[in-house]
């Protein structure tokens, strides 16, 4: 079913009842990226916060979505389906909903979520919106919630999502506080959404047009390495 058979055979003598022959798309020579213009490509990949206020065409995001379903998955077993959030009324609901969830769990004594309280403060303070940033879309990953790889299938899904979005002119970045409250089960962010009683969100990432074009590759802590 993972079509690698069908793929791999040289003479196209090869052919898969669920993996056809007829819709696999041939390489021929396409080239393989050098090593420095992939490593240049993957370094180039920014978590960006700051949108512009136009919306992107649903054609668009179909193609970025279209590319995420070829991400790897545990087994094979993909099982994702995506939820895209492009209501403002409804972004609104959702930021505000995910700071009364961080303001519970502080109010409760939860430990790890202190760090986290200066987000709701600011949020209270000025309004600004610190959980998806003023993006025009939401990109919320579902799994049925029997699915155990759920989340690690999203994880790979959504990379490639973020990886692709620049060739579209797209900036991407992930919904960390969402996450974390749709994660917690919180039932007002699932009844928000309409969530189906059966599945559970497995990640998100916000998506729009950068307001910036960044012109210079910023560096990481060294690389540590072990060998054995």
């Amino acid at each position: 079913r993972c079509g690698h058979c069908v793929a791999s055979c040289p003479h196209a003598a090869l052919d898969h009842t669920k993996a056809p022959l007829a819709a696999q798309i041939p390489l021929g020579d396409f080239p393989v990226l050098d090593a420095d213009t992939a490593a240049r490509f993957l370094r180039s990949r920014r978590s960006i916060r700051r949108y512009k206020p136009d919306g992107v065409p649903q054609e668009t995001l179909l193609r970025l979505l279209d590319i995420a379903r070829f991400a790897p998955t545990g087994g094979n077993t993909q099982g994702l389906s995506y939820l895209v959030v492009s209501d403002r009324g409804l972004m609104k609901k959702i930021t505000a909903t995910v700071i009364d969830w961080i303001e519970q769990q502080a109010r409760t004594g939860v430990a790890w979520v202190k760090p986290y309280t200066r987000i709701a403060d600011a949020y209270r303070k000025t309004g600004r919106d610190v959980v998806l940033r003023d993006a025009p879309h939401l990109i919320v990953a579902l799994a049925p919630k029997n699915f155990p790889l759920g989340e690690k299938n999203t994880r790979y899904s959504l990379a490639y999502a973020e990886l692709y979005a620049p060739s579209l002119g797209l900036g991407t970045c992930w919904a960390g506080f969402f996450e974390m409250c749709a994660f917690a089960g919180h039932p007002a962010l699932y009844d928000l959404l309409a969530v189906p009683a059966d599945m559970a969100i497995t990640g998100a990432i916000f998506a729009g047009w950068p307001v910036y074009r960044y012109q210079r590759l910023v560096d990481r802590d060294p690389l540590k390495v072990d060998w054995r």
